[in-house]
């Protein structure tokens, strides 16, 4: 089990390393994890320069957030390069896509950096309690438009089919004791989709989302944050807590209960 000492992102804003603008906006805005991405936005061509793009950026830092970098995937030529270009930089985590094999996780993990691996395929999903159990994986996020194709899901289903797969990802992290990242959502113009697509991703567990526009972040926030009731409440619980199994408000409460009111007050500031 890897012991992660951060609280998990409830924002985790993706952007292509190879935009500079991206980047530079990216340091006034409110997102807890910024991921300089390699990977899918960044065109063959540009692949080393945005590495070296990524690598200058988290050495800058933003503001004290979280930075991760998405290497390519394993079958790619600048896998390698990627992976020694991240561990030996100022980048908290590091991100590889279309984990399939534990074997796969524990060999990124290995080149000392904290990595968050997605999964994207049946093959990862099937091998998901695997790979977050290999020590040095951080966390799961679920890559959501992958693994609609690869399961034959139509794109435009939203997370009915592929529901099963989300929770066995939640499953799986909370297994390991690692983060469970839910996956971006992809119409940028749809708030109301976007909180609701959030609201199912906390509802299973997921402790933040992926996103993939700056305008996402307010909304994905409010959805993975406690609620001032929530807080509130957990408050008064911790308060009133005395040990062993009592009445709170009508409803019995144990050491567990205490536990999961303070761990909501750390994520909401208040601990």
């Amino acid at each position: 089990m890897t012991t992660v000492p951060y609280i998990p992102p409830r924002t985790a804003l993706f952007l292509p390393a190879s935009n500079p603008r991206a980047i530079e906006k990216a340091r006034g805005l409110a997102a807890e994890m910024i991921v300089l991405d390699l990977e899918d936005s960044v065109r063959d061509e540009d692949k080393a320069c945005a590495r070296e793009a990524a690598v200058a950026a988290a050495a800058e830092g933003f503001g004290g957030r979280l930075v991760a970098i998405r290497v390519n995937g394993e079958d790619h030529e600048c896998h390698a390069d990627d992976v020694a270009a991240v561990a030996a930089s100022a980048a908290d985590f590091l991100v590889v896509p279309k984990v399939e094999t534990a074997a796969l996780a524990a060999r990124v993990a290995a080149a000392g950096k904290p990595v968050l691996a997605m999964i994207e395929t049946p093959a990862g999903l099937l091998a998901a309690p695997a790979i977050a159990a290999v020590p040095g994986v951080a966390g799961l996020i679920a890559g959501v438009n992958d693994l609609r194709a690869t399961l034959g899901v139509p794109a435009d289903s939203g997370r009915a089919g592929i529901g099963y797969a989300l929770q066995a990802i939640v499953l799986a992290a909370r297994a390991a004791g690692v983060w469970a990242l839910d996956g971006v959502y992809n119409a940028l113009e749809d708030e109301a989709g976007l909180a609701e697509d959030c609201a199912a991703g906390r509802l299973i567990g997921f402790d933040g989302k992926t996103l993939i526009h700056p305008n996402q972040i307010a909304v994905a926030a409010r959805a993975f944050g406690p609620s001032e009731v929530e807080i509130a409440d957990a408050e008064a619980l911790v308060a009133a807590a005395t040990g062993g199994a009592e009445r709170f408000r009508g409803r019995m409460i144990e050491a567990m209960h205490v536990d999961q009111a303070r761990a909501l007050l750390a994520r909401g500031g208040r601990g």
